[in-house]
């Protein structure tokens, strides 16, 4: 029996608060309608709940790292978080999946999602990327071009205040963007030398969501570099700081923290969705909501699992699922980790604070006839860091006097660069659902069966190469790379498994994020992905989010919806 009230009846709902849903929010209620975002985790506050972002390394009863207890609740979130920020990542053992091949799922459950602990690196496709499938027929083609985003990229940009540089390459366009972090010594030595020596690739300012102007209420990024921990100064965008809190202004917002979407509820009737049931996460009540749209942003594995989920009459293998592609074609970025190198010059040079700058390298393979890699399809992009070893990273020896003053002293320059690459939209790649094995709140688990393929292994092999020969013809030394197979989804960067696509029979969204099959509901966030491109995807979900909230909007105004 369907019991709406005014309580529970809303225009709009966005599963998930993170980066996608937070815009979401955002522009749903900024044009009128009455939302209500849905978030399985804790409430955080902007500012009140970042506990440890004042907390000085010596203040952790163990320096930041994290205990044996600690670390066999979090098996897999331990690698991508410390005692500093481990509220902002999920206890393994509380939110169980299975590991068909092993596979990283890295999850922050609480308002803000993973929006608190991103990366920030935002760098605009171009049709390199969005035409990549068609032309060497991986994947289907995608349904829009760079054109159909351009403006959305620079109305997220405009909004989120991303610091870069003008660099005019036709496959990394540049954007709107606030004044730069100054590279330091060492990272203009490095591009310097590239400029020299290479034709095919050059280092650029890393372009990331740190201010380094005032922006409506926001302060200007002071240099911590304790990003992940949440920022006191509203330096860096998160849904926390920002999205979230111009929807509330609103005054059309409703936030309602442990509420798990379980499914969409589908009515066979009038062939849409109506709502969506939630279990409480803390009652284990499951109760109901209604609306005229629903937005799932809920991360790209999340909110497939909720289609694969909703089963009903019409949709017995999923809803919206008629193409057989839903839970298919799971993507993330292939990374080698890391590579460094020590430079001996430029002792008596240093910098002030701890700058979140970066640099970056932008692909250089496969971009043109003449950049054509005989190896591997596609291609990556190299990112880097520039800084003087301090007291944590280099070699002190002695004990006592000796050392407390040879750790007053920086070491010597180093530079850090890691790759990150395209994964190619393999059908066998994917997520479905074990109807037999459920969490504590008896939602079945998510099955994750995802590996590499040969060109991503080739790929990764490239990287490292590339990487150690580009220090080495720069004048480092003791050039290492570490790690050079990391586990899949280290990268946090998973995508696709709903991808869009111009034809029902072999996509689940059209150029609108909207469902095929089912009009009224909305998809952009990663799983929307039809390919992985190999720049960071964050922005290109803001985009996306914008863009399909306006034609949701102009399409309920239109009354097709």
């Amino acid at each position: 029996m369907i019991n709406m009230s005014e309580e529970n009846t809303f225009d709009a709902i966005v599963v998930g608060s993170g980066i996608s849903g937070g815009w979401a929010a955002k522009e749903l209620t900024e044009a009128g309608l009455k939302t209500i975002v849905l978030e399985r985790g804790r409430n955080v506050e902007h500012i009140k709940d970042y506990p440890t972002a004042n907390t000085h390394p010596w203040e952790f009863k163990n320096r930041s790292h994290l205990n044996k207890k600690e670390i066999s609740e979090r098996p897999i979130q331990s690698s991508h978080c410390d005692d500093t920020n481990k509220h902002f990542f999920v206890k393994d053992i509380e939110h169980p999946y299975i590991e068909e091949k092993p596979f990283k799922w890295i999850r922050g459950y609480q308002v803000g999602g993973r929006s608190l602990t991103w990366g920030r690196q935002c760098y605009r496709w171009s049709d390199l990327d969005f035409e990549a499938n068609k032309k060497d027929g991986y994947g289907i083609d995608w349904p829009i071009r760079y054109k159909d985003l351009e403006k959305w990229y620079d109305y997220v940009e405009q909004y989120v205040g991303i610091s870069g540089d003008y660099d005019n390459l036709p496959h990394l366009p540049d954007g709107v963007f606030l004044p730069p972090i100054p590279m330091n010594v060492i990272e203009k030595h490095l591009k310097k030398c590239l400029d020299e020596k290479y034709t095919d690739r050059k280092v650029i300012t890393g372009r990331v969501a740190n201010l380094t102007e005032f922006k409506k209420g926001r302060g200007k990024c002071v240099y911590r570099n304790m990003c992940s921990r949440g920022c006191l100064f509203s330096g860096y965008f998160s849904s926390n700081s920002s999205t979230l809190k111009d929807a509330k202004i609103t005054g059309n917002l409703t936030i309602r923290p442990y509420s798990i979407v379980k499914e969409v509820i589908y009515d066979e009737d009038k062939k849409r969705a109506i709502g969506v049931v939630v279990i409480d996460k803390e009652t284990k009540e499951e109760l109901r909501f209604f609306s005229k749209i629903i937005f799932l942003n809920a991360s790209t594995i999340a909110t497939t699992a909720i289609l694969l989920n909703s089963i009903s009459k019409s949709f017995p293998e999923g809803l919206g699922n008629s193409s057989g592609q839903l839970g298919h074609n799971l993507m993330d970025h292939v990374i080698n980790e890391g590579t460094y190198g020590i430079h001996e010059g430029f002792i008596d040079k240093y910098y002030e604070g701890r700058s979140p700058g970066t640099i970056y390298i932008p692909r250089f393979q496969n971009v043109s006839k003449k950049t054509k890699n005989k190896e591997f399809l596609r291609g990556y992009g190299i990112q880097g860091k520039g800084e003087r070893e301090n007291w944590r990273s280099k070699s002190s020896p002695g004990i006592g006097l000796e050392l407390k003053k040879a750790l007053q002293y920086p070491g010597k320059w180093k530079i850090s660069l890691g790759g990150r690459g395209e994964v190619l939209p393999y059908f066998e790649n994917k997520i479905s659902l074990d109807f037999d094995k459920k969490d504590q709140w008896g939602i079945p688990l998510v099955k994750i069966n995802f590996k590499y393929g040969d060109n991503e292994i080739a790929m990764m092999k490239h990287m490292t190469k590339a990487s150690e020969e580009i220090l080495l013809n720069s004048g480092f030394n003791k050039v290492q790379s570490y790690r050079s197979s990391p586990t899949p989804g280290s990268a946090v960067h998973e995508m696709g498994t709903a991808r869009m696509g111009r034809n029902p029979e072999s996509s689940v969204l059209n150029k609108h994020n909207q469902m095929h099959d089912v009009k009224n509901v909305f998809i952009t966030d990663g799983s929307c992905m039809t390919s992985s491109g190999c720049q960071n995807p964050s922005l290109t979900y803001m985009a996306l989010t914008a863009r399909a909230c306006n034609y949701a909007v102009n399409q309920i105004k239109k009354g097709r919806l």
